[in-house]
């Protein structure tokens, strides 16, 4: 597939999502659920956040893409997933995971594990250390947060990619967008307050899963979802500080500008290198 992606692509994307409002199943954390479900409503999409054993395998039947979150684990939990990814890639509909924490402890490690050996997801989105992690490399994870930066983490993002043949993202203060045939995206938006915001990283998992239900290339769709929060996030908190208000307030705005961005607004802001690599 060809590297090439303008700015026109990926609107075209986020246009999509609002017109056809993608069915997205996840199964996601404790912590996120109630933002990850408005998130994906502002965007256009239709969430459904369902992880009982008696019906995720019917819901990844009518969803069109599934997204994993490992954030509040337990073994119930990892049962819904593992049974929702082996539904989702039976039927040949997106599955994006979101390795929250990934290293952090053995049992979290070993989940992840698990729900690798089920399936391959068609995209992988975490921070520089959870990505590292995920690939099998040694580093150190501070709960959720990241303890490497996302560039740290751009050989370990290849390996992953190659062996899962798909997409993986690594998000930072530059977001970076690989896959298995060797194309890279570098989106530069955004802002530091979304970091103080609990669930804009895992809502970004989210959102991918929407934009990949609406464009079958799995890394432009990807692209396409991170450029699309990184805007909005950047207008959001040029709003919220003009107001002289704080994160709190910040949260809201960032829905609404997740629901009223315009074409120019995101065609004149929009920061995307697109390369080989």
């Amino acid at each position: 597939m060809a590297s090439t992606l303008s700015v026109a692509d990926l609107w075209s994307d986020l246009a999509a999502v609002r017109e056809r409002s993608p069915l997205v199943h996840c199964i996601t954390n404790l912590v996120v659920i109630n933002f990850n479900a408005n998130v994906l409503l502002a965007a256009g999409a239709s969430p459904v956040m369902a992880h009982a054993h008696e019906e995720v395998r019917d819901m990844a039947g009518i969803a069109q893409a599934l997204v994993l979150n490992i954030g509040t684990l337990d073994p119930y939990w990892v049962e819904s997933m593992t049974l929702a990814l082996a539904a989702a890639t039976a039927r040949g509909i997106p599955s994006v995971l979101d390795p929250v924490g990934a290293g952090a402890t053995p049992y979290r490690n070993a989940a992840l594990e698990s729900l690798l050996a089920v399936a391959a997801p068609t995209v992988i989105r975490g921070n520089g250390s959870e990505i590292m992690s995920t690939a099998g490399a040694a580093v150190k994870t501070r709960g959720v947060d990241s303890s490497a930066a996302a560039g740290d983490a751009l050989g370990a993002a290849r390996a992953l990619a190659a062996r899962t043949e798909g997409v993986v993202c690594v998000s930072g203060e530059t977001d970076h967008v690989l896959d298995a045939g060797h194309r890279w995206a570098r989106l530069s938006n955004g802002h530091p307050w979304m970091t103080r915001i609990t669930g804009v990283g895992c809502s970004a998992t989210a959102l991918v899963g929407a934009f990949c239900a609406v464009q079958p290339d799995a890394w432009r769709a990807t692209t396409a979802a991170m450029a699309f929060l990184g805007v909005a996030g950047e207008v959001a908190a040029e709003k919220t500080l003009a107001r002289g208000l704080g994160v709190g307030s910040m949260a809201v705005q960032l829905l609404d500008e997740l629901q009223l961005l315009d074409k120019a607004t995101f065609t004149s802001r929009l920061k995307l290198e697109v390369a080989n690599g």
